[in-house]
C-alpha cells in the first residue's frame, strides 16, 4: 500500500507534462532533413513560405504545394511529379517542437504506415 501512495504523485507529475507545440513557428523558413538509407547519411534542405515548400536534394530542386489542416499538420503535394509515386499526397504532422526544430510524422495520405524524423530551422 506503501508504494501504491508514494507512485501516485509521481504519476500526477508524469500526466502534467505536456509535449512542446509552437508549429507556428515552423510554418515559415529554411530548414534540413538528415535520414539514412541503406547506412548512407542524406540530407535534404527546403524552404517553406505558408502554402510552398521548395525542397533541393542531390542537387535537384522540386516543388510542393502544402494545404494546412492545423497549426500542427499538412498535407504536401507535388507540383510537378515525376511517377505515380510522386502523385501521392503525404500527410506531415508536427508532434513536438523546440527552440530550432521539430518531431515529424509522416506517411501517404490514406495508409497507416509512417515513419518519423527530425527537421531542424536553419533560417
Amino acid at each position: 500500500m506503501k508504494k501504491i501512495i508514494f507512485l501516485l504523485p509521481l504519476l500526477a507529475l508524469l500526466s502534467c507534462y505536456n509535449a512542446e507545440h509552437n508549429c507556428k513557428d515552423f510554418k515559415n523558413g529554411k530548414f534540413k532533413f538528415e535520414f539514412e538509407v541503406d547506412g548512407v547519411k542524406k540530407t535534404t534542405i527546403f524552404e517553406r513560405k505558408d502554402s510552398i515548400e521548395i525542397e533541393t536534394f542531390e542537387g535537384k530542386t522540386d516543388t510542393s504545394t502544402i494545404r494546412w489542416v492545423s497549426d500542427c499538420e499538412y498535407v504536401l503535394q507535388k507540383k510537378h511529379p515525376k511517377n505515380m509515386a510522386e502523385e501521392k499526397a503525404i500527410n506531415m504532422k508536427i508532434l513536438t517542437t523546440s527552440k530550432d526544430s521539430y518531431t515529424f510524422e509522416f506517411g501517404m495520405v490514406g495508409s497507416e504506415e509512417k515513419q518519423r524524423g527530425k527537421v531542424f530551422k536553419i533560417e
